[in-house]
């Protein structure tokens, strides 16, 4: 309410002397059960925790997978503190990462600390680089992609390359080569935008397709059983959500990724 009359939009420009009036709705109740799955911890406080996510495990509850997601497990880990921060089904949740994709992800544990780090997101000051092994090599080092996104129109549980004016959302991924290993190569990614299967549509769009993506990839065998796409959120660059102080989090290689990384050297010189 501002100056006794509810706002009817959310562009109300508010001057000096406006009496504006807020009711908070109280948090929806918790419908989901604490699952204690063990948990890779990158860093943690009372107001962050930064976990290194395996692969095949679903960041939060959704049809088809209601339990032994990662919101199961941290609610077993941190308690009750959760309940209510981020939306109730996604309790701490600040972005999210793919069932296959592992990596760094942070969780906020207090609405103070997600509401802090979702505006870094959004203002783009927070840092999120990944790395892949892709088919292919760029013909360049490194490059940008201003490419929207959005629901595939015949397939629904794939994204696709739509314009904006036809529903599509800005996404702007930047790459840098790594290493050239014979027909693969080694990119490193960093995210401007955080949509859905971003890098991975992407990096099908350049040509060269994440291995091992079961949805955009080019269905090559490698000969390494891979749990899904070769794709792992390397490092987290942010401000911690209270102090200021700049925090950097580097999550291993998975053994998946390591082991394909060596068989694919080795193939290199022959």
């Amino acid at each position: 309410m501002v100056n006794g009359q509810p706002c009817t939009t959310k562009k109300v420009t508010v001057q000096t002397g406006d009496r504006v009036q807020v009711k908070l709705p109280e948090a929806q109740p918790l419908d989901l059960q604490p699952e204690a799955i063990a948990l890779d911890i990158l860093y943690e406080d009372e107001a962050l925790l930064i976990l290194n996510k395996p692969a095949d495990m679903v960041v939060h509850p959704a049809p088809g997978h209601t339990s032994g997601t990662l919101v199961n497990a941290i609610l077993a880990y941190c308690g009750d503190t959760l309940a209510g921060i981020g939306g109730v089904q996604r309790p701490g949740i600040v972005h999210r990462l793919d069932k296959d994709t592992t990596g760094a992800i942070m969780i906020a544990k207090t609405d103070l600390a997600h509401q802090r780090l979702q505006a870094q997101l959004k203002d783009k000051t927070a840092g999120r680089d990944y790395l892949a092994i892709v088919y292919g090599a760029p013909k360049t080092d490194q490059g940008r992609l201003d490419l929207p996104l959005g629901r595939h129109p015949i397939d629904r549980k794939k994204q696709a390359i739509i314009p904006e004016d036809e529903g599509g959302r800005a996404a702007v991924t930047h790459w840098q080569l790594l290493e050239r290993i014979g027909n693969h190569s080694l990119l490193q990614f960093r995210l401007e935008t955080g949509r859905t299967h971003q890098i991975r549509v992407h990096s099908a769009h350049m040509g060269h397709p994440i291995v091992g993506d079961p949805l955009y990839g080019a269905g090559r065998s490698v000969g390494v059983n891979l749990p899904g796409q070769a794709l792992h959120a390397w490092k987290l660059r942010l401000k911690h959500p209270i102090s200021g102080e700049l925090l950097e989090a580097i999550a291993p290689l998975p053994p998946t990724f390591t082991k394909l990384l060596a068989v694919l050297r080795r193939r290199s010189l022959g």
